[in-house]
């Protein structure tokens, strides 16, 4: 684990140093308190750091004050140095944020005990910020495909209705649904079903720019949301997209199976679709007559804005 040592004396702070490296830290040093905040401010500080009170430019209790104040993550785990022995000078830095402190001179021992505490504290810390990821992961995500589960994919539509209203530009969904899918768990199962729908969603994804959304509306759709897309290039970017699917069937447990997808293409203007049902609505209306006309094709909403 990555430990900072401010301190200004270089004797003391090269003693810290050897000793910290023999105890497997990987030490970063700082010279004085503004070097110290400056590497604590950085985009990957150190978990942990040994702050000498009493040093030039900001004090070390200075340098605690204000990264506490950024309430940033991953967090420090601070411990100040200081020769400060009144009750009242130890508040002062234990309220300034500091997670420990230990009055020089010090044991060797008594520092290494400190430091394990800290460490763990940081490793609990990593355990419960990987634990809180899990969760938003599940509440927003669809267990089966990984993509954006329903209620998150419509209200990142929202969003970027609300986005492109305020920018004077245009959004365009794809509605996307698996031919036959039915037929396909009758015929080879749901477990064959599972991967059907988790390898159709992987190559879909895979095409997606950075900046493009897709997530299971349900069942066997899938709803995908481009940003700043003209009508045009969202049907052809669906005939990618059905192609793609289409070139290769899938192997699963039962052997493997053709898949092919129908689409319906709509895209929001200045004066319509502009909201979230109008726009899904429309798109799912001309899924449905891609349905109609054979499976296996793209059907685009009229231009006039027309869902019938």
């Amino acid at each position: 684990m990555r430990i900072l040592i401010a301190e200004d004396d270089p004797s003391f702070r090269r003693l810290m140093e050897e000793k910290l490296a023999a105890w497997g830290y990987e030490v970063v040093v700082a010279e004085n308190g503004n070097a110290a905040l400056q590497i604590l401010q950085s985009d990957d500080p150190p978990r942990l750091a040994l702050l000498d009170w009493m040093m030039p430019g900001l004090e070390g209790v200075e340098v605690c004050r204000i990264v506490r104040g950024k309430k940033g993550e991953p967090y420090t785990y601070i411990i100040l140095l200081t020769a400060q022995q009144s009750d009242e000078d130890l508040v002062t830095g234990m309220e300034a944020g500091a997670d420990d402190y230990i009055t020089k001179p010090f044991k060797h021992n008594e520092l290494r005990l400190r430091l394990r505490a800290g460490r763990r504290i940081i490793e609990l810390q990593n355990e419960l910020l990987a634990a809180r990821d899990t969760f938003r992961t599940k509440a927003s995500h669809d267990s089966l495909t990984g993509l954006w589960n329903h209620a998150e994919i419509l209200e990142i539509l929202t969003h970027e209705l609300s986005r492109a209203e305020r920018e004077e530009k245009c959004v365009a969904v794809i509605m996307a649904d698996i031919d036959f899918f039915k037929k396909i768990n009758d015929t080879h199962g749901h477990l064959a079903g599972d991967v059907v729908l988790r390898s159709t969603a992987g190559k879909m994804h895979s095409l997606m720019r950075s900046y493009d959304f897709i997530g299971r509306y349900g069942g066997e759709e899938f709803l995908v949301i481009l940003p700043e897309c003209s009508l045009e290039y969202a049907s052809a970017f669906a005939e990618r997209l059905r192609l793609s699917v289409s070139s290769d069937s899938i192997d699963t447990p039962e052997g493997r199976i053709s898949v092919t997808l129908s689409f319906g293409v709509a895209a929001s203007s200045k004066d319509r679709l502009k909201d979230t049902y109008s726009l899904v609505n429309a798109a799912d209306k001309a899924l449905y007559r891609a349905k109609e006309n054979g499976r296996n094709r793209v059907e685009v909403a009229p231009s006039d804005g027309s869902i019938t």
